[in-house]
């Protein structure tokens, strides 16, 4: 069985179990982080001395990263076309996935900290508006990439789609000035189609 160390309203720990449900992985998920504390005790810093979520652990095995987490879980317990098989496929899953961790996602946080958990009244609504100008940019640039496939590698989803497929509910569902991304919404609305979606990542923002 394997063991899901973290708090299932993170993003990162919804990458992960959605990524488990869609190839029928037993996963046992407890909750670790935020307002559950135990991040940052010895034994947990022992499995993942970054002190973050979430971590892995199968059969003594330990893993932590979430974009590393789902590379694993697709490549030993999945197949195409979760974990493509051709090499340049699983490049370009990589490069989107990577994307998402380097440009998309700082802008999300600032987005979605500053709505969601922060009161109104301390809210800083230049820092919202001007990250949300440009996570528009980079989900432009997705939208575009979309424009002649369903999903990000093709006609089927893949490893690729976990990682910004996670941060597209959070687009979508926070108020906020969202551009006319067609392509990307219909992309999303597949997605949310999904059951393991749903039961994963579709959850009250908190």
């Amino acid at each position: 069985m394997i063991r899901i160390l973290g708090r299932n309203n993170s993003i990162n720990v919804q990458k992960v179990m959605w990524c488990a449900a869609e190839l029928a992985i037993p996963v046992e998920r407890s909750d670790i982080g935020g307002a559950f504390g135990g991040n940052d005790t010895k034994d947990y810093l022992l499995k993942n001395p970054n002190g973050k979520i979430p971590t892995l652990i199968e059969d003594g095995f330990v893993l932590w990263e979430s974009n590393t987490i789902v590379r694993y879980l697709c490549e030993v317990h999945g197949k195409a076309p979760w974990f493509p098989e051709d090499t340049r496929d699983r490049g370009v899953a990589g490069q989107w996935m990577d994307w998402y961790l380097t440009s998309l996602h700082p802008f999300m946080t600032v987005i979605f900290w500053q709505l969601i958990r922060t009161a109104p009244e301390d809210q800083d609504t230049l820092a919202i508006q001007s990250a949300t100008e440009e996570a528009s940019k980079l989900w432009a640039m997705l939208d575009n990439h979309l424009a002649d496939r369903d999903f990000i590698l093709g006609e089927e989803p893949s490893m690729a789609d976990i990682p910004v497929g996670c941060a597209a509910y959070r687009w979508h569902e926070m108020a906020i000035d969202h551009p006319n991304l067609r392509h990307l919404r219909s992309w999303w609305e597949r997605l949310a189609d999904r059951t393991p979606y749903r039961e994963n990542v579709m959850l009250p923002l908190t």
